[in-house]
C-alpha cells in the first residue's frame, strides 16, 4: 500500500486543478502524468510540511489506517546537505518550524533542519511502535552526507540519499514500485538498489516519447520537433551530473569509528598537505555559493587523495579501514561522468572562511547535525584543522571554538612573475608564447582569460577562459588534479585569438565555453 501527504502553495503550479493546500492519497497504478487520479483521502487545507510534528502526524496516520509489516518513509522536495531542507513557504498558522539554536536558521528560516527530522522519526517510531523504518529515502538533493547518515541510523535499516543536486525529475517511482509489487517479500536494501538503478534510465517521463516531448517543451525548443533526442540520449545527458546511493544503515555505526580513527590520525599529517586533498576531492554543488570553495566533498575520495598527497603510515592504514567500511555501508551507487570520484558518502569539509562564520561554521554545524557532532570526532578534527586545538579518541565535548582562533592552515602567498612573450601580433594559426613564473606553497589550479576592454562602459568583456595544464596530472579513481612539482616553476602556453560561437546556419553569436 502507498500512501502520500502533497502541499501545493500558491502560485507553486496551476496544473491539474490549480489547488492548493495539503492532501493525502492513497495512490494507486494509473498511466497519467498530467493529473493525479489516485484517490484523495483526505484534505487537511494549509499545514507547515517544514515542521517535523507535521511528519510526525502523517507517520502517525499512515501506520494507523495502513498497517503494515514493513514501512517505508521517501521524503521529497529541496535537501541542503547537513543542514536539513523541506521548506514551506506557505507554513499557514503553524507558522516556521526550525531549530533557533543554530544560526542557520535565523539565515534560512522556515526549513526541516536535520536535528529536527532526527527528534521527528524517534517520535514517530516511539508513538506508533515501529522499531525501525525498513527504508527512509530522501529523494532531495544532496542529502548523501555522512551527517545525514549518523541521524537516520538510529531510525531506520536502509537509505537512499543522494550526494549532488537532483534533476527534477526526481526518482523514477512507477519502475520501482512496479518491482516491489511483483517481488513484495524484498527488504529495504533490495528496494534501495532498484531505486538506485531505475533512477533517471527507468523514469517514464524520459522513455515514454510523448512525455520526453513534453519534457523538450512539445518539441519547439532548442530541439526542434524533429530532433528530440532519444530516451538513451536523454537520459545520458540527465545523468552526466547525478548520484544515488542505497545504503545499509547497520553498517554506520562501524563506518563512524573508522571515521574517527582517521580524523584523529590527521593530526599528525601536515595540514598544508589535508586542505591540498580537500581542495582536489570530488566535490558537490554547496549551498554557501560559488564565492568560496565547495564544501560539501566526497568522503572516499578524499581519504584517498589524503593517502596519495602525503598520508602513509598510520594515516594509510586509517584511511584503508574507512575505504573498506565505506564499501560496506554502500549497497549500490550510481554517478553520471562529472562525479566520477563519487563513493556515495559525502562530509562537510568548509575552507577558513565558511568555518569561521556561525552560519555554516561550528555553532550551526553541531546543533543541527548534533548527533554526528556528539558521536563523531569530524568537528574535533576540523576545530584542529582551523585553530590547532588537540583532542584525544575519547573527546566527547562539541568543538565550538571562538571564530578569532580560526587560521587558514593553506594559506601562503603566491606571485606571478612578469608576463613574457614571442611576440607582440597573434593571429589564427601564428599564436604568441606567453610565458611566467610562478612561486609559492599552495598553488592549486591556474587559468587565464581572454577579455576586451570596454573603456566607455568601465568594463570587461570576457571572451574565453581555460585552465592550464601542469606538467603533471595525477589522478584518483577518476578525478584528476595537477602536479606543480615542488618550488618556482615556469608556464607556457601558446594563445590564438579564436572564440567560441553558436550558429543555426543564419545568426552567429559569441560564447564563453564553460
Amino acid at each position: 500500500q502507498v500512501v502520500s501527504q502533497i502541499d501545493r502553495y500558491r502560485g507553486g503550479f496551476d496544473g491539474d486543478g490549480d489547488w492548493n493546500g495539503a492532501r493525502r492519497y492513497y495512490v494507486t497504478q494509473d498511466s497519467d502524468l498530467a493529473r493525479i487520479r489516485s484517490q484523495e483521502v483526505e484534505d487537511l487545507g494549509e499545514v507547515n510540511m517544514a515542521s517535523g510534528d507535521t511528519l510526525v502526524d502523517f507517520v502517525k496516520w499512515a501506520v494507523s489506517n495502513y498497517p503494515a509489516d514493513k514501512y517505508v518513509l521517501i521524503l521529497s522536495d529541496h535537501g541542503m546537505g547537513w543542514p536539513g531542507g523541506w521548506s514551506d513557504p506557505a507554513p499557514g498558522r503553524d507558522g516556521g518550524g526550525n531549530d533557533a539554536r543554530a544560526p542557520i536558521a535565523q539565515a534560512l528560516g522556515n526549513q526541516m533542519y536535520l536535528s529536527e527530522i532526527d527528534d521527528a522519526l524517534g517520535r514517530a517510531r516511539a508513538e506508533t511502535g515501529i522499531d525501525k523504518f525498513e527504508l527512509v529515502g530522501m529523494d532531495a538533493c544532496l542529502m548523501g552526507h555522512l551527517e545525514v547518515l549518523s541521524a537516520l541510523s538510529e531510525h531506520a535499516r536502509y537509505a537512499v540519499l543522494s550526494q549532488e543536486t537532483e534533476p527534477a525529475l526526481g526518482w523514477a517511482y512507477a519502475s520501482f514500485l512496479n518491482t516491489l509489487k511483483e517481488n513484495p517479500g524484498i527488504d529495504g536494501g533490495q528496494l534501495g538498489q532498484v531505486i538506485v538503478s531505475s533512477y533517471i534510465d527507468d523514469d517514464a517521463r524520459i522513455t515514454d516519447e510523448q512525455q520526453r516531448l513534453d519534457l523538450y517543451g512539445r518539441g519547439g525548443g532548442f530541439f526542434g520537433a524533429a530532433t528530440v533526442p532519444s530516451a538513451r540520449d536523454t537520459a545520458n545527458q540527465m545523468g552526466r551530473n547525478v548520484t544515488l546511493a542505497a545504503l545499509d544503515l547497520g553498517q554506520v555505526p562501524a563506518l563512524l569509528d573508522s571515521v574517527n580513527q582517521f580524523a584523529y590520525t590527521l593530526q599528525s599529517g601536515e595540514q598544508r598537505g589535508v586542505a591540498k586533498a580537500r581542495s582536489y576531492a570530488q566535490s558537490f554543488t554547496s549551498i554557501f555559493g560559488s564565492d568560496v570553495p565547495a564544501s560539501y566533498i566526497d568522503l572516499g575520495n578524499f581519504v584517498q587523495l589524503m593517502q596519495q598527497v602525503g598520508g602513509g603510515g598510520q594515516i594509510g592504514e586509517a584511511g584503508n579501514a574507512v575505504l573498506q567500511a565505506i564499501g560496506q555501508t554502500v549497497l549500490a551507487d550510481k554517478n553520471g561522468q562529472e562525479k566520477a570520484g563519487a563513493t556515495g558518502i559525502s562530509v562537510y569539509f568548509p575552507n577558513s572562511q565558511l568555518y569561521g562564520s556561525p552560519v555554516a561554521g561550528p555553532p550551526s554545524y553541531t546543533a543541527v547535525a548534533q548527533r554526528f557532532a556528539q558521536d563523531s570526532l569530524w568537528d574535533d578534527f576540523l576545530a584542529f584543522h582551523y585553530t590547532g586545538r588537540q583532542f584525544e579518541p575519547s573527546s566527547t565535548e562539541l568543538a565550538v571554538p571562538q571564530p578569532s582562533s580560526v587560521r587558514a592552515p593553506a594559506a601562503g602567498q603566491i606571485s606571478v612573475g612578469a608576463i613574457e612573450k614571442s611576440g607582440d601580433v597573434a593571429r589564427p594559426g601564428e599564436p604568441v608564447t606567453l610565458r611566467a613564473v610562478v612561486d609559492g606553497p599552495n598553488v592549486g589550479y591556474i587559468y587565464f582569460f581572454t577579455g576586451y576592454i570596454d573603456q566607455a562602459g568601465s568594463s570587461i568583456f570576457v571572451a574565453d577562459q581555460d585552465y592550464l595544464e601542469a606538467p603533471q596530472t595525477r589522478e584518483v579513481d577518476g578525478v584528476y588534479y595537477p602536479d606543480w612539482g615542488e618550488g618556482a616553476f615556469t608556464v607556457e602556453f601558446a594563445w590564438e585569438p579564436l572564440m567560441f560561437a553558436i550558429e543555426d546556419g543564419t545568426n552567429r553569436v559569441t560564447v564563453a565555453m564553460q
